[in-house]
């Protein structure tokens, strides 16, 4: 049985959570709408009509959530600073109110001996910017830019652990190209145009803080997973490179300096030809402390000659008859432990964070308690196979769970539930979760 002792003293144990998924408070105290808080009011986008308006309240109740965090024996909180809160409409006035919730939170944080991991960008673009293009158009990085350095002066002095990005490709493509996440667009034109753009915003924000900021611990988190052919025929193996190229490689690869990957592919080859002139190349590069991964399953392709561009289609977990969450997410721990290699086999990459990890599964609340024995066998898997990498000497520092609560849970609205703590959406009371139990356990073993 694995001990947290085995990961070492110096190992960072936390947990993760975003401005928009736990805040509430989405249209008060001088905060602007968010594209989230936009696109949830257009019928069917979310499931059962579901919105962000108040999800958890954290904005009222982040002393008594601070406080579960130190409950369960985190040393770290994850959590993210809305962009609308700061400037309602992205740029020009700040909101006095919102800079204040954030100085409160960071000081609850210290106070309780947590250690605050803030993220400048999880998901929640101001509207207004978005009204001029959002992450399509070039001047999104001059406002990103601003929003940065307010942040960076404002709490500098507090906050030396910061994450540019939360998963670029996942709001690029599932925002600008598949339309199922917020802003809803769709289409290659506006896709690689959001991956452009946001791959600036990545390394401009990492120099802002570096300028900003006395001993400034910076990362940004990619979303990742292992990708696998079904079969080995050329076609299945060629189109997992496709995607491949795009879930992992997208934007570690300029990040590290190495432009946009091509990967052989047509398309890919065009884009990176479009942007390798020494200009964009620079710009896009910047030399992070750590990289933060954020792994859930695995994909297993197969070429599909009917989908567009791609060609490529994923074979689901339940059909291969392979463990799933509820989500219909692979459980594989095996492919845990090999994209943390995948990404460690870059020389560029100094330190590896896992910045989140987690499954949602069906919670019941009975009898004051919820028993969610897979979510604990998912930890215990997934940790071991953590360990096994760390001890084979790859420099990884810390891991944070997905999620402290049960909260907004994008497109799926409140139904996934990730928390280790159980979330009563309509009287907004918590229950530690077995899980949550399990890792008060877990963080005093020995």
């Amino acid at each position: 049985m694995i001990k947290a002792s085995d990961f070492g003293a110096d190992f960072l144990w936390g947990v993760a959570a975003a401005a928009a998924q736990i805040e509430g408070a989405a249209d008060g105290y001088g905060k602007g709408p968010s594209i989230w808080d936009t696109f949830s009011k257009r019928s069917g986008k979310i499931k059962r009509g579901h919105q962000p308006t108040q999800t958890c309240d954290f904005y009222h109740k982040y002393k008594e959530d601070i406080a579960l965090v130190k409950t369960l024996g985190f040393s770290v909180f994850r959590f993210s600073i809305s962009w609308p809160r700061i400037l309602p409409y992205g740029k020009g006035e700040i909101n006095k109110e919102g800079i204040l919730f954030y100085h409160n939170v960071i000081d609850e944080c210290l106070v309780n001996g947590i250690i605050p991991y803030v993220t400048l960008y999880h998901w929640d673009l101001p509207d207004a910017l978005e009204e001029e293009g959002g992450w399509t158009a070039y001047s999104v990085n001059d406002s990103f830019n601003n929003f940065v350095s307010i942040c960076a002066k404002e709490y500098g002095d507090k906050v030396k652990n910061w994450i540019v990005l939360n998963e670029p490709f996942g709001f690029t493509s599932l925002g600008y190209m598949l339309g199922i996440h917020a802003p809803g667009k769709t289409g290659l034109t506006n896709f690689f145009s959001a991956v452009h753009h946001t791959a600036i915003a990545q390394a401009d924000g990492g120099r802002i803080l570096r300028a900003e900021v006395q001993n400034a611990n910076l990362g940004t988190s990619f979303s990742c997973s292992e990708v696998m052919p079904y079969t080995q025929s050329d076609a299945d193996v060629t189109a997992a490179k496709r995607i491949d190229c795009l879930m992992n490689r997208l934007f570690i690869e300029p990040t590290l300096g190495m432009g946009y990957p091509g990967a052989d592919w047509d398309l890919m080859e065009k884009f990176s030809i479009q942007h390798s002139t020494w200009r964009h190349t620079e710009r896009l590069t910047f030399d992070f402390d750590f990289i933060g991964l954020q792994n859930y399953f695995p994909l297993t392709i197969k070429y599909n000659a009917f989908i567009p561009v791609l060609q490529a289609w994923e074979v689901k977990a339940k059909s291969r008859k392979k463990p799933h969450t509820a989500m219909g997410w692979e459980i594989n721990a095996d492919s845990f432990y090999n994209i943390i290699k995948q990404f460690a086999s870059y020389p560029g990459i100094k330190k590896l964070m896992i910045t989140e990890n987690g499954a949602a599964y069906h919670d019941k609340l009975s009898g004051g308690h919820v028993h969610d024995p897979e979510r604990i066998a998912y930890f215990e898997l997934y940790l071991a196979a953590l360990l096994k990498a760390k001890n084979e000497g790859l420099n990884i520092s810390g891991y944070m769970a997905w999620t402290l609560m049960d909260n907004f849970e994008w497109a799926e609205g409140f139904n996934a539930r990730f928390g280790l703590v159980h979330t009563d959406f309509k009287t907004q009371h918590r229950t530690i979760k077995d899980s949550g139990y399990w890792f008060q356990q877990f963080l005093k073993t020995t």
